[in-house]
């Protein structure tokens, strides 16, 4: 009991460290960041500290202090410059680039199953720390403090798939910059395993598909992809049994043709929560998720956030641009196309399938060949695009069907 109140007196005190450090005052950045390793030098003097878990917090408390000494740095050599307009103007652009580019971030780890075994204060009433029982630990939002901005609020509806009929879209920037995950919004795949080929986003024969389909088996666990709230949870024609979340950088993510939904409408989710299993309700053609990401019921490719085959988030801030949006995404997937496209496609293979070809022989005529294979000589022209007359060549290949 004593190792167990100590390390969470460790953790408590590097979780202090940490929000003090995100505190936008850099007048006390260098008293907080002496204050900080004050602490920190008198928990190292407590006695009896062992293990594996007391190591790893402490590895933790230490780079806290670094990144607290080197904030404490740069504040104290940003003091002694004046303030220059251009180059503040540069170095947010300098910042933003680096933000919008391309990285892998590893899918959250999975909590289901973990017993908590505190909740510890951060020194931001905002913000809990969760301590679990496999010494992980992750900040959560404090739902009762932290106000839902107006993003769960405007176009709110638990009912209508597409809410969004006032928004004028034609107002909205050429590009809007989003932040997809920081200390305290998490990512988790929604279910990891490569596109259906057939599933990708994007017009096919002139129909419409809207967002990806992610093969899986019946009764697969189908997760979160963002912290958010559940706006639908209800079967819905097409979609089948369909989930969409709402998060608080107001994108949505859509989730259908599950076989059983497993959360409410109004419901507060963290990346990585359980939400469904896997299914084929709906017009489906067999099991798989069929997964969308939307803003402003904008319908946009999922795969410029998510290498689904790997499971891992592209990068930590988009840049949605308006080219992005389908010229059909103002209402939700017509899967009457998705059905047209899977009977297209099963036409197409069997008529290959059914295709047969033959290499000339010496002494092969039209005649004989049609006659071989049970067809004509002018089908055999016309599948060749050649005449009755047309001399044949040894090693050539004729179709035959």
């Amino acid at each position: 009991m004593k190792k167990y109140i100590l390390t969470c007196a460790l953790l408590a005190a590097a979780v202090a460290v940490e929000a003090r450090a995100a505190r936008p005052s850099r007048a006390r950045l260098q008293e907080q960041a002496v204050e900080a390793m004050a602490e920190a030098d008198s928990l190292r003097r407590l006695s009896g500290l062992q293990g594996a878990a007391i190591d790893s917090l402490q590895n933790l408390l230490d780079r806290m202090e670094a990144r607290l000494e080197n904030r404490a740095r740069t504040a104290r050599e940003s003091s002694d410059k004046p303030a220059d307009p251009e180059q503040a103007a540069a170095d947010s652009i300098a910042d933003l680039q680096f933000r919008l580019q391309r990285k892998q971030i590893e899918s959250t780890f999975d909590t289901h199953g973990l017993t908590v075994l505190d909740t510890l204060d951060s020194g931001n009433d905002a913000l809990h720390v969760i301590l679990y029982a496999n010494n992980t630990w992750k900040y959560v939002r404090n739902r009762a403090v932290a106000k839902d901005s107006t993003i769960f609020e405007k176009y709110w509806d638990t009912t209508s798939l597409f809410p969004y009929q006032e928004v004028d879209m034609s107002s909205m920037p050429q590009s809007v910059v989003i932040d997809l995950i920081d200390s305290t919004k998490s990512y988790h795949y929604p279910y990891k395993g490569a596109v259906n080929p057939r599933g990708k986003y994007g017009p096919r024969r002139g129909r419409r598909h809207q967002g990806v389909d992610l093969p899986l088996k019946m009764g697969d666990s189908v997760y979160a992809t963002f912290c958010g709230r559940v706006r639908i949870s209800k079967y819905v024609r097409g979609y089948g049994n369909l989930v969409i979340i709402r998060h608080d950088n107001g994108l949505e993510t859509y989730y259908g043709h599950l076989s059983e939904r497993l959360v409410e409408p109004g419901t507060w989710v963290e990346a990585g929560h359980i939400i469904g299993l896997g299914g084929s309700t709906g017009r489906s053609t067999g099991p798989h998720l069929h997964f969308e990401t939307r803003y402003y019921g904008q319908a946009f490719d999922p795969e410029r956030l998510i290498d689904f085959k790997n499971g891992i988030l592209c990068r930590e801030t988009f840049l949605l641009k308006k080219s992005f949006f389908s010229i059909y995404s103002n209402a939700g997937q017509d899967f009457e196309d998705e059905i047209a496209n899977e009977e297209q496609d099963k036409k197409e293979a069997a008529e290959k399938a059914a295709m047969r070809y033959h290499k000339i022989r010496s002494g092969d005529t039209l005649g004989a060949i049609a006659r071989k294979y049970g067809t004509t000589v002018t089908n055999i022209c016309r599948l060749n695009g050649i005449k009755s007359t047309t001399i044949l060549r040894i090693g050539r290949t004729l179709r035959v069907r």
